[in-house]
């Protein structure tokens, strides 16, 4: 018997209603619903962490990625601006920074990710002293990180994990990061990928592994490791990204799969796997930032083919969340809507979106950590709110 990992999709193609306000932001009868939703499943969402793992600190599954939420809901959700959300984020954190494991480093599963939260969240809130120390501490892992040959480069436990940490305390805070520690990362990130590509003889010109297999998803290979890199606005970047970034996403275009789905691994050939830790849905954020930067066609084409998979496949049996489920599936949409400016993904963000106004009634899998921001619900909260403004939506803890 085949398993099942996606419903089949019921939604009706798209046949050009407009689906903004004239503000440019979701229609005021869509976002009524929106709101509706957020403010349904975040009292279903608050009485559930009463039973959640409280020593679970990491943003994938753990507390801190309820403070992300919180911090999200600050910046763009229905109440934003009320200072409310950034108590509760600061709150939320204080565990998480007294008991820092110091052997993790990464964004989502590692101390990273609640120092560079606390760095940003505790200037919001005029804490300078706390945002100071946060930083420090963030940027003391850094000889670890460089050194440490044998920490992956992947992003949830690897280098792009905590280039993230980095970037995201630079796109809030500025030059209270040192830029020259972001580069510095990139360099060892570019120098790891040539020296496995040179050991195993890859075509590939960069090569990474993850206990000695080699990923291609978003969460532990290289779609996820380029987009990181990719995302690095400094021009010194440039010419090492087209000398190696490129070519190596050239190599990727050649495995895609005729469905428009993408291989979770070197010698898989199995098209079955539509998530964003392992499939198209995460691709999908390498091929449009390649577009966006490089301007090349072939990787429009390759994000357009992506996309049409996730339209036909992207309802998952596993849930509503963002790792392997719709929520995280609907912002390949978005990622087109702002890449092309066509509401047709727009509509079919909205689309998925309904599908998670009807939360817990489709029979999906219940998962493993059900109120986490990658695994459950919080992760669809975080969605529902980028839906608002779809312009200026970003996959949370990957995307700035």
């Amino acid at each position: 018997m085949v398993e099942r990992r996606e419903f089949p999709n019921p939604f009706p193609p798209y046949h050009g209603e407009n689906l903004l306000s004239p503000q440019g932001k979701i229609s005021e009868e869509f976002s009524v619903k929106l709101e509706d939703c957020i403010q349904s499943l975040l009292s279903k969402l608050n009485y559930g962490l009463k039973s959640q793992d409280k020593n679970d600190f990491t943003v994938y599954t753990g507390v801190t990625g309820i403070a992300l939420l919180h911090f999200h809901l600050y910046n763009a959700g229905p109440s934003r601006g009320d200072s409310k959300h950034l108590r509760d984020a600061a709150e939320i954190l204080e565990r998480p920074l007294r008991h820092l494991k110091e052997h993790r480093f990464t964004f989502l599963c590692g101390d990273a990710g609640p120092l560079a939260i606390g760095a940003v969240v505790y200037s919001k809130l005029g804490k300078e002293g706390r945002s100071e120390e946060c930083i420090r501490k963030l940027c003391d892992m850094m000889p670890q990180v460089i050194q440490d040959e044998s920490l992956p480069d992947e992003m949830l436990y690897g280098r792009a994990g905590y280039l993230y940490a980095l970037i995201f305390v630079r796109h809030y805070l500025g030059d209270a990061l040192d830029g020259k520690l972001i580069l510095e990362v990139c360099q060892k990130i570019l120098k790891s990928g040539q020296q496995t590509a040179h050991r195993e003889r890859s075509k590939c010109p960069l090569m990474y592994e993850w206990h000695e297999k080699k990923y291609f998803g978003a969460a532990h290979g290289l779609s996820g490791i380029f987009f990181m890199l990719m995302q690095i606005r400094d021009p010194s970047l440039n010419s090492q990204l087209e000398q190696f970034v490129l070519p190596s996403i050239d190599y990727m275009l050649q495995i895609q799969f005729p469905s428009g789905n993408c291989p979770s691994s070197m010698g898989s050939n199995t098209d079955k796997l539509v998530h964003w830790c392992h499939g198209a849905p995460g691709w999908i954020h390498m091929f449009a930032m390649a577009y966006k930067k490089f301007g090349k066609e072939k990787y429009l084409h390759a994000a357009t083919k992506c996309a049409e998979v996730i339209w036909q496949r992207g309802l998952l049996w596993k849930g509503y969340g963002i790792c392997h489920g719709t929520a995280g599936n609907a912002y390949a949409f978005l990622t087109m809507y702002k890449l092309t400016g066509n509401q047709t993904y727009l509509y079919q963000a909205c689309k998925f979106a309904e599908w998670c106004f009807d939360y817990g009634r489709h029979g999906c899998r219940i998962a493993d950590r059900p109120f986490s921001l990658f695994e459950g619900m919080a992760g669809t909260i975080y969605f529902l709110v980028d839906m608002m403004d779809p312009s200026k939506a970003k996959f949370p803890a990957f995307e700035l």
